[in-house]
């Protein structure tokens, strides 16, 4: 088909790139934007049917509003003469069952991460409401800087709603991958896809499948009844918290699964991080040297100059020699120790105590100048001295109350008087 063959006149087909039991995998030129991209065609025993074809252009326009690192991006659909087509981003890159059958089991880094986005971009369809149904490594293209690209959306869901019939020969034809629930015939579920991602990072640990069987019926028989398998079995490298998670990933019942792959991605980003807290601890600690040996403390040395901070008579050893250039690690210098007024430092000369005697000095005793006659001294109470020069000492004062009675008779003295004065101006009136 690939040549000469354009679709609507506008995708120029160049070379195929993959097929699978619904599709082939064409590499197309878009004359129009001028653009490398993936086509991928329906194979024509799945357009024979109308309600499919319906169904699956109503799941790829859903696709095609999805916007997600981790999922392929779809830019158009369509049909031409017959022939129904999706048009989608190329990948530069291999598709993860390539990568599994040339290098498993994948180191358990590459293989967390690789899980971390697959369970993001399922995560993201989930919370749009959108399941895979046919989450498996063929479908999971890896770029070659290990960015994951999850494909085929909506091609097995619209198959599992239109032509149950089907569903082994063509969507099972692979059923490694499928949920028991899926393999009893029930519709699929989040925790299906779920389920699906489980079986994939059992396969890039360990290189293998956890069921086999020599039919259909005998894996899908396998995926219900057989008891599950623990990764740590085919490789004992994968640590017991990696084991323990993809052991839950494939319980039987959807109930002890994740329910939906945010919880996956939740978990292993947690586990992702408590790794690399672990390596970064380990990373601090020194590596043991057995060929260095610390250097033994020097004696003091004479003649060493003090600092001027330091005082005097106090001398320090010299520096410790430098470490070998091998060492990766020298160790670190002593620290002095802390001041400690109570005990007395090394090499410093003490002084004696200075005598008690010598501390204190009593002053001597100096006799009070002689007193000037008449001179006034503190105490004395004052004087008075006459201006003829007789002098007669004045009664102290006292501080005593005044004489109440003594005011009061003078006061009375002092109305009496004043009322003789108008019966003296009478008498003298009538003797005129």
């Amino acid at each position: 088909m690939a040549g000469d063959t354009v679709l609507n006149n506008r995708y120029e087909l160049i070379a195929q790139q993959g097929s699978g039991g619904m599709s082939v995998i064409y590499r197309a030129l878009d004359r129009l934007l001028g653009r490398t991209v993936a086509i991928k065609v329906l194979r024509p025993s799945l357009t024979q049917d109308p309600a499919f074809l319906e169904k699956f252009q109503q799941e790829a326009r859903s696709i095609a509003n999805l916007s997600h690192p981790n999922i392929i991006t779809v830019y158009d659909v369509g049909s031409d003469m017959g022939t129904y087509y999706m048009v989608m981003e190329l990948v530069d890159g291999q598709d993860l069952k390539k990568m599994i059958k040339d290098a498993a089991p994948l180191p358990v880094d590459r293989v967390i991460d690789l899980s971390i986005q697959i369970a993001a971009g399922l995560d993201y369809a989930h919370r749009s409401g959108l399941v895979h149904a046919d989450v498996k490594p063929q479908n999971i293209l890896v770029a070659k800087n290990d960015t994951v690209k999850v494909t085929d959306f909506g091609i097995a869901q619209a198959l599992t709603d239109t032509q149950a019939n089907q569903r082994f020969d063509v969507v099972w034809g692979s059923p490694h991958y499928f949920a028991p629930e899926q393999a009893r015939g029930e519709p699929p579920s989040p925790a299906s896809d779920v389920y699906a991602i489980g079986i994939v990072m059992f396969e890039m640990l360990t290189g293998k499948l956890p069921y086999s069987g020599a039919s259909q019926q005998d894996l899908a028989k396998a995926h219900i009844q057989d008891p599950i398998p623990q990764v740590i079995e085919s490789n004992p490298n994968v640590p017991e918290a990696l084991n323990r998670i993809v052991y839950k990933l494939m319980s039987k019942e959807p109930s002890g699964r994740y329910r939906i792959a945010g919880q996956l991605e939740e978990v292993l980003r947690d586990l992702k991080t408590r790794a690399r807290e672990n390596t970064l601890r380990n990373q601090q600690v020194p590596p043991a040297n057995p060929g260095y040996s610390m250097p033994a403390p020097q004696p003091p040395t004479a003649g060493v100059q003090p600092s001027q901070n330091r005082p005097p008579g106090v001398n320090l050893p010299p520096a410790a020699p430098p470490a070998e250039p091998t060492v990766r690690y020298s160790p670190a210098p002593m620290a002095p120790q802390p001041y400690n007024p109570r005990q007395q430092q090394q090499n410093v000369p003490v002084k004696p105590a200075q005598p008690l005697e010598q501390r204190y000095t009593v002053p001597p005793v100096v006799p009070p100048p002689p007193v000037q006659p008449g001179a006034r001294q503190p105490g004395d109470s004052a004087q008075y001295v006459p201006q003829y020069g007789v002098s007669q000492s004045m009664p102290p004062y006292t501080g005593d109350t005044p004489d109440y009675v003594t005011i009061a008779l003078a006061i009375l003295a002092a109305i009496a008087v004043a009322g003789l004065c108008p019966l003296f101006l009478v008498v003298s009136t009538a003797y005129n």
